[in-house]
């Protein structure tokens, strides 16, 4: 028998652990189901059932301690283009009603916290989305974020053939993380409490500013660590468990604001697979994205220049001399603004591979350009005695140039 073969007794006792685990979970399943249902025929006696709606989008935000979730939450709600104020549930446990259970000695159960969270994502403010600080941080709040999600799902399809269709979106579900290790972590925490100090300290002195709260874990670099450490335990657990059931976003907090910034634009640039509904998905996917349009747009133009050059010579010289000759001294003349339009009865125009030509050539200058055709009748004969007027066809071909304008500063600042 090898050193690793676990003896009879040992076996025994690591099954024993597996199972007491399991049960363990099992149990908070079913608590998880009876707060849930609780919470939600509340809600459902309160409010009726066709006015629980809920935000289509929700951003579970997560983050180790000093991974920058305060500094990025405004952008991420831009980003998304979110306006309601962000949820932090730490704030929500602070009201009146839950400092008087606290004040009896009672506990803030995850009861209480559901409660109060669905409440409080029933307001209009945060019919388009909300972002999610702090939630869910227990195996029984992450059991209960599917519930809410499964009740938003049946709740669309009981109601998408009813006047209420349009109330019951597509849910979409985001978790992201913040992440930074632990010793990036513990150096960001005490930095940030070296830098709370010397700004109470000037407040002190100066009597010009408001003191900043400053947490203990940021002063001591164990207690830092603990920190570090509950995060792992708790809330990064708690978002780990749902990464297959919603949309997971891992984004990398260990460099600087700009580089994050860039990972967060990233990870949640949009997929209308992902966010439009099924039905709609559908009926749009025939019609081609612009993005693999420009994928092969540079090659397509880079073969049509080359084929002018070898099939069409004459042509081709005729209409780089005409840009060469009319066009880019007024564009010249207008570099500052990046805009030129210039009027043409150039017969060269009126040949439509001509035209071809002239766009794609400023395209490979990097230039937009687009004509125009205005047909103008101009009056050349009077006959006295009938009285008609002969008029002649003008056409005038109207080009429009733009392009990236002068960055030197235009006008005088007072």
């Amino acid at each position: 028998m090898s050193d690793e073969t676990l003896k009879p007794s040992e076996a025994s006792e690591g099954e024993a652990n597996t199972d007491t685990a399991v049960r363990h979970q099992d149990l908070e399943v079913k608590d998880a189901q009876i707060i849930f249902n609780t919470v939600w025929n509340k809600l459902e006696e309160k409010y009726g059932r066709t006015r629980l709606h809920f935000p289509q989008e929700l951003i579970l935000l997560g983050g180790a301690p000093g991974a920058g979730k305060g500094t990025n939450t405004p952008f991420i709600q831009d980003v998304r283009g979110l306006t309601a104020e962000p949820i932090v549930v730490s704030s929500l446990l602070d009201t009146p009603e839950m400092r008087k259970i606290k004040d009896a000695g009672g506990m803030v159960g995850d009861t209480e916290v559901i409660g109060i969270l669905l409440e409080k994502l029933l307001e209009p403010d945060y019919e388009d989305g909300a972002i999610l600080d702090g939630f869910p941080r227990t195996f029984v709040q992450v059991e209960c974020m599917k519930m809410l999600y499964h009740k938003m799902l049946q709740l669309r399809a009981e109601y998408f053939h009813t006047e209420y269709r349009s109330q019951f979106r597509q849910p979409l579900i985001h978790i992201m993380m913040l992440f930074i290790d632990e010793k990036e972590s513990v150096e960001r925490q005490l930095k940030r409490g070296r830098e709370i100090a010397e700004h109470n300290e000037e407040v002190r002195e100066t009597g010009i500013g408001e003191v900043k709260e400053l947490r203990a874990t940021d002063l001591d670099p164990k207690a830092a660590q603990r920190r570090y450490r509950v995060f792992k335990e708790a809330t990064y657990d708690a978002l780990q468990s749902l990464r297959e059931v919603f949309h997971y976003h891992f984004i990398n907090a260990q460099g600087g604001l700009p580089e994050v910034r860039q990972n967060i634009i990233k990870e949640l640039q949009y997929q209308s697979s992902l966010e439009l509904d099924p039905r709609t998905f559908d009926s749009l996917h025939r019609l081609p994205i612009a993005s693999k349009i420009v994928e092969h747009a540079r090659q397509q133009l880079v073969r049509r220049l080359d084929k002018y050059e070898m099939e069409d010579t004459d042509l081709f010289h005729s209409v780089i001399d005409f840009i060469e000759d009319k066009i880019m001294p007024i564009v010249l003349h207008h570099a500052i603004t990046g805009s030129a339009h210039i009027n043409s009865e150039d017969p060269l125009l009126d040949n439509q591979h001509a035209m071809a030509m002239l766009i794609d050539i400023f395209s490979e200058r990097g230039y937009h350009a687009s004509v125009d055709l205005h047909k103008i009748e101009i009056p050349e004969t009077f006959d006295l005695e009938t009285g008609q007027i002969r008029c002649r066809m003008k056409k005038v071909f109207r080009i429009t140039i733009r392009f990236k304008g002068s960055e030197i500063r235009r006008g005088l600042e007072l």
